[in-house]
Formats: C-alpha cells, structure tokens, sequence
C-alpha cells in the first residue's frame, strides 16, 4: 500500500479517538451516566483514562506508519536539542506543583466514594476541574500560581515543546504531533467552557489578561 494510503488511515483513526475521548469526556454522557449508575461513577475518572491511555498507546504503535523520513539531525546537534526537551521536561514537572495528579487520575474521587463524601453530578464534575487544574481554592475563587500565570494550559505548552524537540522526525510521527497540538488547542475551548460555568467573570478575566497556549506579549 502507498503512503498515501497509510496516511489517510492514521488520521482516520487519530480523528476517531479525538472524538471519542472527547464524547465521553462531555457533561451531557456524564450526567447520563450518573442517572443510571449514581455515586459509581467515583470510578469513571480512573477507568476513562486507563482505557484511553491504552488505546493511545494501541494506535500509535499498530498504525501503519508511512515510510518517509523528515529529518535526522547528525552530532553535536542530535545533543544540543536535548537540552531545550530537557528544560520542557522540567516545565512539566513544574506544572505538577500546581496540579492534583491524584484528583487528574481518579484516585481522589475513588477515596471521596471509600469516605462516604463523593456526590455525583455537576458539583462533583467542578470539583475534579478545580483540582485537575489546580489554580483555584475552595471556594471557587482564581488562584493564578506558577506557569498559569504564563499561559492558561502550561501543561499543553510545555508537552507540546518536549515532543517537538527530537533529533529525528519521520511523516507518522509529525502527523501525530500536528493531530496532538491541534487536540490540546480546540479541546482548550471545551475545557474553558466548564471554567467559565464554574467562575463566571472571575476566569473570563482571567482570559483576557493570560494567553491560550502560546505565551506572548502585547505591545
């Protein structure tokens, strides 16, 4: 088959999974879960990304990759790009700081259930916003801290700079990064709508005043 051909089928698939994820992501499916399965959907947030991560790793190890080389950087260069992936490595690690891996994952929501104080719904859904993003307090006020007050999605920034920044560069893997960077952007807005639900003026402000995705300066 052509590499045309394989090309069609990775972005098919790429789509797809965008999609899904997205889908099951939304409030509308959440809050149909809820009614039939009430307070069991403590367990939703873990298995969700148990599912999608191994789905992810399925497609971009079992898609058909064209065979076509971009580039390959020859030393000392393959050595020097190493070392702005290496400080985007660090910027992630920095976003963790302000950021509940335990709520992000679902194990918080699971030991709220175990404690008897895990409600599902809307309020339930706003809680793992607040402490997946981190940058607010409990009381639903902004809490610009660290890389958020650079931009709104510094997690997305610095994953995006960490996968650019490689030595080599074949079509399969910039197809999956041009899919992965315009992903985090357009899923940006549906993750801001939930925000502005849930703090009103307070993250339109917010908006206003800190970039999307890109840090940049006005003059």
């Amino acid at each position: 088959m052509s590499n045309a051909y394989y090309l069609i089928i990775d972005i098919t698939a790429f789509i797809l999974f965008a999609f899904l994820h997205s889908f099951l992501a939304s409030f509308k499916v959440k809050s149909i879960l809820t009614k039939r399965i009430g307070n069991a959907m403590a367990f939703y947030r873990l298995a969700y990304n148990i599912i999608f991560l191994g789905l992810f790793w399925y497609l971009y190890e079992n898609l058909p990759p064209p065979d076509v080389e971009l580039f390959d950087l020859k030393y000392p260069w393959d050595i020097i790009i190493l070392i702005p992936q290496f400080l985007s490595l660090g910027g992630i690690i920095w976003t963790f700081r302000y950021f509940s891996l335990s709520e992000f994952a679902g194990f918080s929501q699971i030991k709220r259930w175990k404690e008897g104080n895990f409600i599902a719904g809307w309020e339930e859904d706003m809680q793992d916003e607040r402490n997946s993003k981190d940058v607010y307090d409990e009381k639903l006020t902004l809490k610009i801290e660290g890389p958020y007050k650079v931009v709104r999605h510094p997690l997305y920034l610095f994953t995006i700079i960490f996968l650019i920044l490689r030595p080599t560069m074949d079509l399969f893997y910039l197809v999956f990064l041009i899919f992965l960077i315009a992903y985090f952007y357009i899923g940006s807005f549906y993750e801001e709508r939930k925000l502005v639900c849930a703090f009103g003026d307070q993250y339109r402000k917010y908006q206003e005043s800190v970039p999307r995705l890109f840090p940049h300066r006005s003059f």
